[in-house]
């Protein structure tokens, strides 16, 4: 299998259970890899052919934008959407993170890891 990742990508938004969380916002890190079979890319080089990371890049804004109380929600919709939008994508794994979290303590981040394979129909 192959494996393609988007590393890093940074935005701002408002997760979290306190109603501040809601109001001020902070900064997001997210890192997805997915793995599947690409191999028709190589020889094709046609877009149609791999996993688009513009894809991937525009699923991951659309559900960091969308305000939940836990990062484990906003994980969980990414894959969710990935596997609908992606049919080449087997397996995925995403590392989402909060950035200074608002918790007593000098904390750099708190993180998810997701990682998920296709169910076979």
């Amino acid at each position: 299998m192959d494996k393609i990742a988007v590393e890093g990508i940074r935005l701002y938004a408002y997760h979290g259970c306190l109603d501040e969380e809601g109001k001020i916002g902070t900064e997001y890190e997210v890192s997805v890899f997915v793995w599947g079979d690409i191999s028709a890319s190589y020889e094709s080089d046609d877009l149609h052919h791999t996993m688009d990371y513009v894809s991937i890049n525009r699923i991951v804004q659309k559900h960091v934008s969308n305000r939940a109380k836990l990062i484990e929600t906003v994980a969980k919709r990414i894959s969710d959407s990935i596997f609908e939008e992606m049919p080449k994508v087997k397996k995925l794994k995403i590392k989402l993170s909060k950035l200074n979290p608002p918790i007593n303590g000098d904390v750099k981040k708190v993180s998810i890891e997701l990682m998920r394979k296709r169910k076979n129909k």
